[in-house]
């Protein structure tokens, strides 16, 4: 059987990645494509008791890293790769790179210690495509502040933390140009959605 594809979704708060899933999730399934829609921290009844945690609890930071990858471990193990085994695609909110860039760029992490925690719970996997929405951090803020609603602590960082998260996204999509396509996320909704789509079926079909 053809393993399905696995692509995940990337962006600084407020870059409105989320409005995009599920179009992308029935533009595939329009395809007669079985697809698993799911996110990071979560995806899994113990993923999701730890995204709780992350969101809400204050904590070390190691300790936050550590937590993200044990989450992603369970969600690899139950969810995703048994998925792209039954030939199934997988569709993601955040995956790896979102560590990389929110406790790698945002806090600081050592770049070493995301390297080697990251080899050691998918080094034999990454997602096929990933799809970066990327705005200025002023415009982000913004359409956070619109939507009224509790901010998660991650959300309620100061300008500068999102600024070195939004700079951490960029570096690792120069690393990793032909997985990690960057997509402006400041302009039309309906021409983000036409440029997502034409990405998807280039990479993907």
């Amino acid at each position: 059987m053809k393993k399905g594809k696995f692509i995940t979704f990337e962006g600084i708060d407020g870059a409105g990645k989320s409005s995009h899933i599920a179009g992308v999730t029935e533009f595939v399934r329009a395809r007669g494509l079985t697809v698993v829609s799911t996110r990071e921290p979560g995806g899994t009844p113990l993923g999701e008791k730890l995204r709780e945690l992350l969101l809400h609890e204050s904590m070390h930071l190691e300790t936050e890293a550590m937590l993200m990858f044990a989450a992603r471990r369970e969600h690899l193990a139950q969810l995703i790769e048994p998925a792209l085994a039954r030939g199934e695609w997988v569709i993601c909110d955040r995956f790896s790179d979102a560590t990389y860039a929110y406790q790698g760029g945002g806090r600081g992490l050592d770049k070493e210690k995301f390297a080697q925690l990251e080899q050691w719970v998918h080094g034999h996997l990454q997602p096929d495509l990933t799809l970066l929405f990327d705005l200025p951090l002023a415009v982000a803020r913004e359409r956070i502040a619109a939507q009224s609603r509790d901010l998660d602590r991650f959300e309620q960082e100061r300008a500068d933390f999102h600024e070195r998260v939004r700079r951490a996204y960029l570096e690792r999509a120069a690393a990793a140009p032909q997985r990690i396509q960057v997509i402006n996320a400041d302009q039309a909704l309906e021409d983000i959605k036409k440029l997502v789509e034409m990405t998807v079926v280039t990479h993907c079909f």
